[in-house]
């Protein structure tokens, strides 16, 4: 009988190299790292990025949700950096070339496939809660069920609004089936609306723009972001008939609850 040779299993953790660090604002960057081969996720799930702390003991763990499509050569991250912050404080000094740790392991459950089947979905975010939505739309497969796709972001100044070239030229490609609503909330800015989401929802705001219906017979609803907005659209959603996903059950909305 012939012998194979044992394949040895992945490590956990490895140093991955940063490949490229782009500033959207004085607080807010997208980090991307090489990635490991082998390395595989779906679109919604999240890592978990470490650097050693200052005084050279255990690594500082925090999970952020993964930007690039799993057909990329990379992994990208959107991250808010806290200036005392115990991991990010450290990652405003990175540059390429530097090095973090990653576990390997890609986790979560916010994936667009744990909802029931629907027409249209609305993705719905604060901050870097836009994360894994820019991951599910750079793989356009995974969301070819829905007709129509609507990506509300809200931050609080214009220049957080990361990516909003790239998902102004999918609206523009796709006017048809993608909206994007981007949303400031403590600037007026021409192009954007202002308000707080679960209150554009509430008075109608969102629905006009996009001339669609929001309730829960055609509509599909993912939530990511601050737990005062999480909590705040959880009340609304209920109110409204949406029906939460739960193990072995789908529904028809669905909550980020790492952060």
């Amino acid at each position: 009988m012939m012998s194979f040779p044992a394949v040895p299993p992945r490590p956990r953790q490895i140093a991955a190299p940063i490949r490229a660090v782009r500033r959207w604002a004085p607080t807010l960057v997208s980090i991307t790292l090489d990635k490991p081969q082998d390395f595989s996720f779906t679109p919604g799930h999240y890592v978990r990025l470490g650097v050693p702390d200052d005084a050279g003991g255990e690594t500082v763990w925090r999970a952020y949700s993964i930007v690039s499509s799993p057909d990329a050569a990379e992994l990208e991250f959107l991250i808010t950096l806290i200036p005392d912050g115990a991991l990010t404080g450290r990652l405003a000094a990175m540059q390429p070339g530097d090095t973090l740790m990653l576990e390997t392991a890609a986790l979560g459950f916010f994936l667009a496939d744990q909802l029931s089947p629907g027409k249209h979905l609305w993705m719905l975010a604060t901050g870097t809660g836009l994360g894994p939505y820019i991951a599910m739309l750079r793989h356009p497969a995974l969301l070819a069920g829905y007709s129509r796709l609507i990506l509300a972001h809200s931050v609080r100044h214009a220049d957080e609004l990361a990516y909003a070239d790239e998902l102004r030229q999918l609206a523009a490609d796709a006017p048809d089936r993608f909206n994007y609503l981007p949303i400031v909330t403590r600037e007026t800015v021409p192009g954007c609306l202002q308000g707080r989401i679960p209150a554009l929802l509430a008075d109608g705001t969102l629905a006009a723009k996009v001339r669609l219906p929001f309730d829960p017979a055609e509509s599909r609803v993912m939530v990511c972001g601050n737990p005062d907005f999480t909590a705040a659209m959880r009340a609304f959603l209920n109110e409204r008939g949406f029906l939460p996903c739960r193990r072995g059950l789908a529904g028809s909305m669905l909550f980020e609850k790492y952060w």
